[in-house]
């Protein structure tokens, strides 16, 4: 299998700093199931191109106990088509490159062209323009015939694809690590827990916000359903699990689950863009102690904790599993006692008065609503703005007008197969007066994300200021 990355932007011979591996040389590495040849057929400031060549050993296959029988025939196509075999190539002879963080300041954004020689695609061309083309990839494709000879045969599911963006290195082979196993369907390897923290980081940043997050996610994990409703369940977890009660169960993620918003080209995912607008109307009102109700892995929590005028940051959640998460992810344990002093982490249901809610500046609930049932809002709504009263409250939830730009979403269909609802603009603006009205709020609700003339922004976000208070 061969796969090139070719770079455009001066001075392009970066491209070998990028990937440690250096345009003048030529390299070998042993696999488990090969070798790995990587070089550079060309290497100037204006055009650089590495090749990434995997010779995959078809007998080892079928013979190696610790390959796990990847292959039962002799003859097979493993060592031509892209798979998992080409990952764990990526992991092993790229991997600095693959696990740079998205903000590497030495890995600048360039012009990059991709090219893979030989992919499985049983969905053809248009799994491939599916995945692939909504993080910003101009995609084209070329089919191959069964036998040239025979055209009546029609064509093979083998493709080339040659993927371009102006993107990071690094996000780029996160990209193919997870989408390729995922476009090919199959893992030459035993599959576990692991295999769901592999694909969570690689993920970061961008699968969350997938439209075709699920089907990634099944394929990536090769349909087994226990691993797939775990990956989806802490996929989403930034959008916080029930906060209606303990006793509610979770629905695991279903055909109905649907993208938070798809990122144009290279844009910021919808989830950032919703926890920055957050942000910028808590800070906007100076709250300095905020509670984050509906908090999942703590993201919005971490967020926080980044702006010197916030004092202290409360987060909640119904689920002790879900904090347990957060705990790891903002590395409580590790932080100084000026810091740890700054965070504190509470089980609570938002449903039932807590004394422990009452006191703070400001509180957010960001999409949260639409997992409790309907006929719990009024108690949600009694619980915050009642009896918490915080001076700010800022809410977000989907909006529901927006979901036809969604292709995998039928009419009536929510995003999460947990929504209990999802409101339309009118709807939503219906409810939010009606809250600031029976707890003395003034409420503005605003949008988020691309704002399309028909059908609004993919988010909607009401701001709740206690009657008489300006600031």
């Amino acid at each position: 299998m061969l796969l090139t990355i070719t770079s455009t932007t001066a001075p392009a011979r970066d491209l070998g700093f990028m990937l440690r591996k250096h345009p003048d040389r030529a390299q070998t590495f042993g696999l488990p199931f090969g070798t790995a040849h990587v070089w550079y057929p060309q290497a100037t400031d204006d055009r650089t191109t590495m090749a990434l060549h995997v010779d995959v050993d078809p007998v080892a296959l079928v013979r190696s106990r610790r390959l796990g029988g990847a292959a039962t025939d002799h003859v097979n196509d493993r060592p031509y088509v892209a798979s998992s075999f080409l990952s764990v190539t990526l992991a092993r002879v790229l991997g600095t490159a693959l696990r740079a963080d998205a903000d590497d300041e030495h890995d600048h954004v360039r012009s990059l062209e991709t090219t893979v020689a030989v992919v499985s695609s049983p969905g053809g061309s248009t799994t491939v323009e599916e995945l692939f083309a909504p993080l910003g990839y101009a995609v084209a494709v070329t089919t191959h015939p069964l036998d040239p000879a025979i055209p009546t045969w029609g064509d093979s599911p083998y493709l080339t694809v040659t993927l371009a963006c102006d993107g990071t290195v690094g996000d780029l082979l996160r990209h193919l690590y997870v989408l390729l196993p995922a476009l090919d369907g199959d893992k030459h390897y035993w599959i576990d827990d692991s295999e769901v923290d592999k694909l969570l980081r690689a993920g970061e940043g961008w699968l969350g916000d997938h439209p075709q997050r699920q089907l990634i996610t099944r394929r990536y994990l090769k349909g087994q359903r226990s691993l797939t409703t775990a990956a989806l369940d802490r996929l989403l977890a930034d959008e916080p699990d029930l906060a209606a009660g303990a006793d509610e169960p979770h629905a695991a993620a279903g055909p109905a689950d649907a993208d938070q918003g798809a990122p144009g080209p290279m844009s910021t995912p919808l989830h950032v863009q919703r926890r920055r607008a957050v942000v910028r109307e808590l800070l906007a009102r100076g709250a300095r102690r905020i509670l984050d109700l509906g908090c999942g892995e703590g993201r919005l929590v971490a967020d926080l904790l980044r702006e010197p005028t916030v004092a202290h940051v409360t987060g909640v959640d119904v689920s002790t599993t879900v904090l347990r998460r957060a705990a790891e992810r903002l590395h409580l344990d590790e932080l100084s006692h000026r810091q740890r002093d700054r965070v504190s982490l509470l089980q609570s249901a938002l449903t039932y008065r807590d004394g422990r809610l009452r006191g703070f500046d400001a509180a957010a609930v960001v999409e949260v609503i639409e997992h409790l049932d309907p006929w719990r809002l009024d108690a949600f709504a009694a619980v915050v703005f009642g009896d918490a009263r915080p001076g700010t409250v800022v809410v977000t939830t989907p909006n529901a007008e927006h979901n036809v730009t969604y292709g995998d979403i039928g009419p009536g269909g929510h995003r999460h197969a947990d929504h209990r609802f999802e409101w339309t603009r009118d709807q939503f603006a219906g409810w939010s007066a009606d809250v600031a009205s029976t707890h003395g709020y003034d409420v503005a609700v605003k949008a988020v994300g691309e704002e399309l003339s028909d059908v609004g922004a993919p988010t909607q976000l009401a701001v709740f200021t206690v009657a008489g208070d300006r600031s």
